[in-house]
């Protein structure tokens, strides 16, 4: 649901504060107010970056993983910007380094994060599913994890030729990523951590 009657830019939604501390999207020029999500939700973001981060030292790469902290601006839409924040995003350290001393939206013009994940909640299902689905691969990342507590499946969208190959994971499979190819998590697993 939109929280504003007039349509932002980029640079007014960058600048905006309502004083609530309401975290937002930019969809086609309207804030969305981002749900705080269930507990649940939180736990699984946090047990992935966690993951990631571990498997990230372990394997000495140059990247980063974080929660919730980086936009990636969109181009859904024609005329009116859109910036999503997913749940978790991995990039290349030298990436975020750039991002410190600004907003830390990836723009646009700017290459794509590794990886990104998005958890399922009620309310963000058909985004997750269909409209991200559809931008993010638009945007050339590579691998996008949609958590699916609800259905309790992890899908791993991996872009191939310009659109993302779904391959569905349940109970005790095994999450086949390629960005984290060593990666030895399973379905159980991430969801046990909601």
């Amino acid at each position: 649901m939109a929280v504003t009657s007039q349509k932002l830019t980029l640079a007014e939604y960058l600048s905006y504060d309502d004083g609530t501390g309401n975290r937002y999207e930019l969809v086609n020029g309207d804030l969305v107010c981002m749900a705080l999500g269930t507990g649940e939700h939180g736990d699984i973001s946090e047990f992935l970056n966690e993951a990631f981060k571990e498997e990230i030292k372990r394997a000495a790469l140059p990247w980063i993983s974080r929660d919730m902290k980086i936009g990636i601006q969109s181009p859904r839409g024609d005329r009116w910007d859109t910036v999503r924040v997913p749940d978790v995003v991995v990039l290349p350290v030298e990436q975020w380094t750039g991002l410190k001393k600004r907003e830390s939206v990836i723009a646009l013009h700017e290459p794509p994060p590794l990886l990104v994940v998005e958890v399922v909640s009620p309310s963000t299902a058909g985004e997750d599913y269909r409209a991200k689905h559809t931008e993010y691969a638009v945007l050339d990342i590579p691998e996008y994890w949609i958590v699916d507590p609800m259905q309790s499946r992890v899908t791993v969208c991996v872009l191939r030729e310009g659109a993302y190959d779904d391959q569905g994971f349940q109970g005790d499979d095994r999450i086949v990523s390629p960005t984290f190819a060593s990666l030895t998590l399973t379905v159980a697993q991430v969801l046990s951590a909601g």
